[in-house]
């Protein structure tokens, strides 16, 4: 499985970015993606998550209202629209991916606290730049 990031680059402060998480040769269809940052002297930050079994999300305060998951289940993509950004969102933005064997609820605000080795494939990275 390969799993690569895309969509990043340098916008002004107000404008919009999608972030693309693709993974090929991926064949589960109940997993979370989740999507984390981290800035330079900063510790890593989880953003957001997705689940792909009913597309339920979790969005962290700072992001709320402004960023959107979302998941293409059939193409094994999931998206992170991000709009009015902000000189604080500038970060490397990477997604990992959790599979779920059996069903079951998750709490997907949990997720955002593993670690990078707990998560069944996690991105490269993506850098995102926002100027005033």
């Amino acid at each position: 499985v390969q799993l690569v990031e895309s969509g990043g680059g340098l916008v002004q402060t107000g404008g919009s970015l999608r972030l693309s998480c693709a993974a090929s040769g991926f064949n589960f269809d109940d997993y979370a993606v989740a999507w984390f940052r981290q800035a330079p002297g900063k510790e890593r930050e989880g953003v957001s998550c997705i689940r792909s079994r009913d597309g339920a999300t979790y969005y962290v305060d700072s992001v709320k209202g402004r960023f959107t998951a979302s998941s293409d289940n059939a193409k094994k993509v999931a998206y992170l629209q991000m709009n009015n950004l902000k000189p604080d969102d500038t970060a490397v933005y990477y997604c990992g991916i959790l599979i779920f064997f059996g069903g079951g609820d998750v709490i997907l605000s949990t997720i955002l606290r593993r670690f990078p080795a707990e998560f069944d494939y996690y991105g490269q990275g993506t850098q995102v730049t926002v100027v005033s």
